[in-house]
């Protein structure tokens, strides 16, 4: 490979690492057929957004600065979650408002950091994907992905290259499956209205899989839709996309 090729600093995330790891080798197979070099930093943490979210703001600052330091030398920051790449680029420069140099870094790293889906067709511009699938997808957009950096038509732009897969749009599928972090924990009962709304809204597009771009909320629908004994599979769009399709599904209800 080519050393002018853009060196990416993969940022894995949390949930990612500890729960569904092969999404994070799916994004390294895309960014790498794309042309990239993708290093993984191993000493890399949290994006600190839990601390940002409860208001530990000693904490998120503390983090966002180890953060900072790990991934200011690549080219670009990438990230398979709308919801930590968010942290980076909306909420990192806040947190350094009252402090010049490192206000500086931060809004850097910010300007270079992107989540997956956007980076492989905004920046890289890919419109082929090694993946195949046979059968309907639908497609959940994550609230921190969609409102806060504007990914909706690249996720299904990739997957409109994906031989064999078919489409379905949900009905509310902008709306929020209620998972939000803390939110969940602090209204359960509004939290789990919502989920269960939104896993009647993807079991009535007939699809056999739903696929998003944050691990939270996929995993949120994968419970509900299993409490459900709905039989639709749940899956990080990244997964599809490379062509994963032997990995198990994070979720699946009802009895084979």
């Amino acid at each position: 490979m080519s050393e002018q090729a853009p060196h990416v600093g993969f940022f894995v995330t949390c949930l990612v690492d500890l729960m569904r790891p092969s999404v994070g080798f799916a994004a390294i197979r895309l960014m790498e057929d794309a042309g990239c070099r993708v290093s993984v930093p191993d000493d890399q943490t949290c994006c600190g957004q839990p601390a940002y979210n409860t208001g530990d703001r000693a904490d998120a600052v503390a983090i966002a600065k180890r953060v900072i330091e790990r991934f200011e030398g690549f080219d670009y920051t990438v990230l398979p979650s709308g919801s930590c790449a968010g942290m980076i680029c909306k909420h990192y420069p806040e947190l350094f408002a009252d402090d010049p140099d490192w206000q500086d870094r931060a809004d850097a790293l910010a300007a270079k950091t992107h989540e997956l889906t956007s980076f492989l067709v905004d920046i890289l511009w890919v419109r082929e994907v090694p993946g195949d699938f046979r059968g309907k997808v639908t497609y959940h957009d994550s609230c921190s992905g969609l409102r806060e950096l504007g990914v909706k038509a690249q996720p299904r732009a990739l997957l409109e290259g994906v031989d064999g897969l078919e489409l379905v749009e949900a009905e509310k599928s902008e709306t929020c499956c209620g998972f939000g972090g803390s939110f969940c924990v602090k209204y359960p009962d509004i939290s789990g209205a919502m989920v269960g709304d939104k896993a009647d809204d993807i079991i009535a597009t007939g699809a056999d899989m739903v696929l998003a771009g944050d691990m939270g909320c996929l995993l949120n629908i994968a419970g509900r839709l299993s409490e459900k004994g709905a039989k639709t599979q749940v899956r990080h769009v990244a997964e599809v996309l490379a062509g994963f399709g032997d990995s198990a599904a994070i979720g699946r209800g009802g009895k084979d």
